[in-house]
């Protein structure tokens, strides 16, 4: 009866839950051998990070905070890149997952796919989207390739500025089956402190239950020189209100080291979780939901 069923799916979700409760992730980092010429979006004002960063440079990092493990995201829009983090996760077992670049639009989109589909680490890819008119993404040939990313069951990781949030909207509609998980919030103007408008779009997204979000790369929208933890607080707020369960911890290290350490951004998420959530719902942000939207 309804009765019964509706206590079979509460103790399921319980279930599954405290399964996903074991694992506490970095859910947004990168990895690069750094070339001034394919990397020349870090410019010289962005010294603490124009070199090599690889996953002996974060491993320690990782321990020192209690993290099993992270999930590496594309930095580069290339099919080598792919390739290049999926030779770190075979290497480094704490690279628990990873997000690729493919190019979405192409007509032989199919047989791209193909060429990784015995690397199990990875599990969605990402278009820099950011860097994109906000039309980019509703183009036939790029909804078809997110289309082909759903029937394949790969997730897909939505980078944007909050100018693009109207047409993530209108691309939602088109994409109901696909898993998303929008990076860094959407990258809130912090330092300009705009917040009403982005606020608004972000409730709109969060609506469709198939979207996830990352706490990530906050503090590289503030004022690197002088943020401070609860110039955050707010936006988190409205992150929380929206997503609950669904948002999760990433450090986006090493770019959050132009705002300052990977611990001084971690100890300021930390602040808020430790002050606003319950245990349950802290292990879920600190690794639980991460490991459920990419299948760890």
């Amino acid at each position: 009866n309804t009765k019964t069923q509706k206590h079979e799916n509460t103790k399921t979700q319980k279930h599954e839950n405290t399964y996903f409760l074991k694992m506490r992730l970095d859910a947004h980092q990168h990895f690069w051998r750094f070339d001034p010429v394919r990397d020349a979006w870090i410019t010289p004002q962005m010294q603490v990070i124009r070199r090599d960063f690889m996953p002996d440079d974060l491993a320690p990092i990782l321990q020192n905070h209690k993290l099993d493990g992270c999930v590496a995201v594309q930095a580069d829009q290339s099919e080598a890149e792919t390739l290049f983090l999926l030779d770190q996760a075979r290497q480094y077992g704490f690279v628990k997952a990873v997000v690729g670049w493919i190019d979405l639009s192409a007509e032989d989109i199919e047989a791209r796919l193909d060429r990784f589909a015995g690397d199990e680490a990875l599990k969605g890819f990402r278009h820099i989207l950011q860097g994109e008119q906000p039309e980019f993404m509703l183009q036939p040939a790029f909804l078809r390739g997110l289309a082909t990313l759903a029937r394949r069951g790969y997730t897909y990781d939505i980078l944007v500025f909050p100018r693009h949030l109207r047409a993530v909207r209108q691309l939602l509609n088109h994409c109901e089956d696909q898993p998303f998980i929008v990076d860094h919030l959407a990258k809130p103007y912090i330092k300009k402190g705009l917040f009403k408008q982005w606020a608004a779009d972000l409730r709109n997204l969060s609506q469709h239950p198939n979207v996830y979000a990352k706490v990530s790369g906050l503090v590289t929208e503030a004022d690197w020189q002088r943020w401070t933890p609860e110039q955050l607080w707010p936006y988190l707020d409205i992150a929380f209100e929206c997503f609950g369960e669904r948002l999760c911890y990433g450090s986006d290290w090493p770019v959050c080291l132009l705002a300052g350490s990977y611990e001084q951004n971690f100890e300021a998420i930390s602040a808020y979780v430790d002050r606003h959530l319950s245990p349950s719902h802290a292990a879920l942000f600190w690794g639980g939901a991460a490991q459920k939207f990419y299948r760890l």
